[in-house]
């Protein structure tokens, strides 16, 4: 019985994780679809290349809420189900870990999602928030110093499981970071080779092509590719 719960946290947290809002809230609006503008990305990075301030905060908010509603939904419905404090812990991890592969990997878009990081926060703020402030203000200095919003999730990143540890967090709640942190370099390698190559654009540059558009965008201001 206990295995089910895991099971429906997993499923439940996937399926949540997967909604891409960038997609619904840039259709909805009249934008087209986001695949097909900048990078390419769904998340709020590329939407706020549509010129649209508002729709690229609304999506990172609902892509970070995601997975935190995804996480505390379901210690919620374990509490319920009158399971140990411990467990409660685990099965909100399972379902806020499987929020993070469902937007990285949606299964509506062919597998092909975001890369993570607003809903890596979203996690990190609902399960462990300590960790979720040291990882923000990471990301925070390092966008302002050097102004590369993926060097800036590498970095909190990295530093959220090693603060877990020194914090001395739990074993799972330490776990769980380091398999987030593992998951944000991975979807991160294409931008990890341009920053050693010296070609990562920086936040408020334009993409190939877009500087040349009739009717430029406003410079975008740091915001997590999510």
């Amino acid at each position: 019985m206990l295995t089910l719960y895991f099971i429906l946290a997993a499923v439940g947290g996937y399926l949540l994780g997967s909604i891409p809002f960038g997609l619904v809230l840039v259709r909805a609006a009249g934008l087209g679809d986001i695949r097909e503008i900048g990078s390419g990305n769904i998340g709020a990075t590329n939407v706020l290349r549509t010129g649209r301030k508002d729709l690229a905060l609304a999506t990172l908010l609902l892509d970070a809420g995601k997975a935190g509603i995804a996480l505390l939904l379901a210690r919620w419905a374990a509490g319920l189900a009158g399971l140990p404090e411990e467990t409660q812990l685990q099965i909100g991890l399972v379902a806020g870990g499987f929020a993070f592969l469902g937007h990285c990997l949606p299964v509506w878009l062919q597998f092909k999602g975001g890369k993570g990081v607003a809903t890596f926060f979203g996690v990190l703020f609902a399960g462990i928030w300590p960790i979720g402030f040291i990882a923000g203000i990471t990301w925070l200095a390092v966008a302002t110093m050097f102004r590369y919003s993926s060097l800036a999730a590498l970095c909190a990143a990295a530093i959220a499981p090693l603060a877990a540890l020194v914090a001395q967090f739990s074993w799972p709640e330490v776990i769980f970071t380091l398999v987030l942190a593992a998951l944000i370099f991975w979807r991160h390698s294409a931008n990890i080779q341009r920053l050693v190559a010296g070609t990562e654009p920086r936040i408020g540059d334009k993409k190939k092509g877009e500087a040349d558009a009739a009717t430029p965008a406003p410079a975008p201001a740091p915001t997590p590719e999510a």
